[in-house]
């Protein structure tokens, strides 16, 4: 069944949201290398663990790009971006950014629901460019 596996934290100042995070939840936030990331986007990758130190939900951080539109966005793992992309469109929902490649990680698509919430979709693919 899809799940959430990754979210993402939209910032207008990253070091005072990777501050306010660590120190609120004790969450690890590192810059990710820019050879992994397409051209032009800064990232940084998101550690968490649960009560008993096991890794948790993944995620990430980025400067905003949409002003005020912009909220925390939670990625559902699928089995194809491309064939949920349909489905979302089918229900009524919409595709807000289609698919696009994440290189040796996979592909997402950002969607909307019938009540306008975004999310996700992640298809992992370790070939994907």
């Amino acid at each position: 069944m899809p799940t959430i596996v990754h979210f993402e934290i939209p910032t207008d100042n990253v070091e005072r949201s990777k501050k306010f995070y660590n120190d609120l939840f004790g969450w690890n936030i590192e810059k990710v290398s820019p050879e992994k990331l397409p051209e032009g986007v800064e990232y940084w990758a998101i550690t968490t663990t649960d009560h008993n130190g096991n890794n948790a939900v993944a995620g990430g951080m980025m400067k905003r790009m949409m002003p005020e539109q912009q909220g925390i966005t939670n990625y559902i793992d699928v089995k194809s971006v491309d064939e949920y992309s349909i489905k979302v469109q089918q229900l009524g929902g919409k595709v807000k950014m289609p698919r696009m490649a994440v290189p040796g990680m996979g592909y997402l698509a950002v969607c909307s629901d019938t009540e306008n919430n975004t999310f996700g979709l992640w298809e992992n693919d370790t070939t994907a460019k």
